[in-house]
């Protein structure tokens, strides 16, 4: 043995995320085939189109797993400039189709296919301020006041950058993505609490500032670039039933639909009740509608198993990047699944946020599939050695 270390085999493999991403998986495709082929006899053609960017999408864990930290943190400024590239060549060559549609500017137009920039720049955004986060802990102190402040500095500096582009897309749910996985970098990033709370404190005072202009001051909100839209969509989540034949519409279809599935569901592919955009932001409540607050709690038990995987992962690995990685990905998956489940029964404003894995939404699922693929890597690349405290990783 030339470090007199033996290595432990064990497996590079972890097979319990692998097991989750499957069932979400058969969930997906088996609830997308329902809501397009027997619900809207739409074809088959949705649900191939799924599959399709399901293999894309394992094809790109394959690849980014076999990458570790140093390769990694290489590629996480050229990440990041290029989708910086593509968030601005967006807003001159977005789909005039789709924002008249939606009405944001956030998708490319490729043949039959669409491409949203925004959805894979998330994970180039956590590499790279996972990367900012450890070179700066890596020659400053932590817990001091003056460094924490430069270090937040670097962040937003960072940050401000993709914020300002996806805000210019109009589009608000994958901006409110971004901002949480800001704060879930900030919250483990060592910067000390002294100043954590008077920043949180801060932000829960400008949402709270936002919402009393939105009930009491809206002309104000519309000259610094808010639009009429974004104000329905507060109506509808404050007093669903206040528009329920027009903005709260989508919602209160959804809470009926919900509510209608009761406590085992009506039975796969049984629909009495019509949901608009049911295979995509509002697919919770076919789960729901289908098969009942059982089924819909068996989903949400597979996401937090899946989570807590990646929880576990995080704290075995003891290389910084990676956490920092890690933090930056569940951020990423767990607001949206609270948010898209949240919307979907009133509990929290509608907003253009898919469900993770389950959606219809190639781009989307690809952007969660790297990073299943960059939490798989911390796996892969992991090994442990006997007769020896230290763990080491390449």
């Amino acid at each position: 043995m030339t470090d007199n270390i033996e290595r432990k085999r064990e497996s590079k493999i972890d097979y319990g995320i692998i097991l989750s991403v499957m069932l979400l998986c058969v969930i997906s495709i088996a609830t997308i085939y329902s809501t397009t082929v027997i619900a809207q006899d739409n074809g088959l053609k949705p649900t191939i189109m799924h599959i399709a960017w399901y293999v894309v999408g394992a094809a790109a864990i394959a690849v980014i797993m076999q990458f570790d930290s140093e390769q990694l943190w290489k590629l996480a400024p050229i990440a990041y400039w290029g989708g910086i590239i593509l968030l601005v060549l967006v807003l001159f060559l977005y789909d005039r189709d789709t924002e008249k549609v939606t009405g944001a500017k956030s998708w490319f137009k490729i043949g039959p296919l669409t491409f949203q920039p925004s959805e894979v720049m998330k994970v180039a955004f956590i590499l790279m301020m996972a990367r900012v986060v450890t070179k700066h802990n890596s020659e400053y102190a932590r817990h001091q006041v003056s460094t924490d402040f430069l270090l937040l500095g670097k962040m937003l500096l960072t940050s401000l950058v993709p914020l300002v582009l996806v805000q210019l897309q109009n589009d608000l749910g994958t901006t409110l993505v971004f901002l949480a996985i800001i704060g879930g970098m900030v919250l483990m990033s060592g910067v000390t609490w002294r100043i954590i709370a008077p920043l949180f404190i801060a932000a829960f005072g400008i949402f709270g500032g936002a919402l009393w202009l939105v009930m009491n001051d809206r002309p104000f909100l519309l000259k610094m670039g808010f639009h009429e839209y974004q104000f329905d969509r507060i109506d509808s989540w404050l007093d669903p039933y206040h528009d329920a034949a027009d903005a709260a519409y989508q919602l209160v279809q959804s809470m009926k639909a919900i509510g209608s599935g009761k406590v085992f569901g009506k039975g796969y592919g049984i629909f009495e009740v019509y949901v608009p955009v049911r295979e995509s932001d509002m697919i919770f409540s076919t789960v729901a509608e289908n098969f009942g607050f059982i089924g819909s709690c068996l989903l949400i038990f597979i996401y937090f198993l899946l989570i807590y995987q990646m929880i576990r992962i995080c704290f075995d690995t003891k290389n910084e990047f990676y956490a920092y990685i890690a933090t930056g990905v569940i951020m990423m998956i767990l607001f949206h699944v609270l948010e898209n489940i949240g919307m979907s029964i009133g509990l929290l404003p509608l907003t253009g946020i898919p469900l993770p894995f389950i959606s219809q939404g190639g781009t989307a699922l690809l952007g969660n599939m790297m990073g299943i693929g960059l939490i798989m890597s911390m796996r892969y690349h992991y090994k442990s050695y006997m007769f020896s405290d230290e763990e080491r990783e390449f």
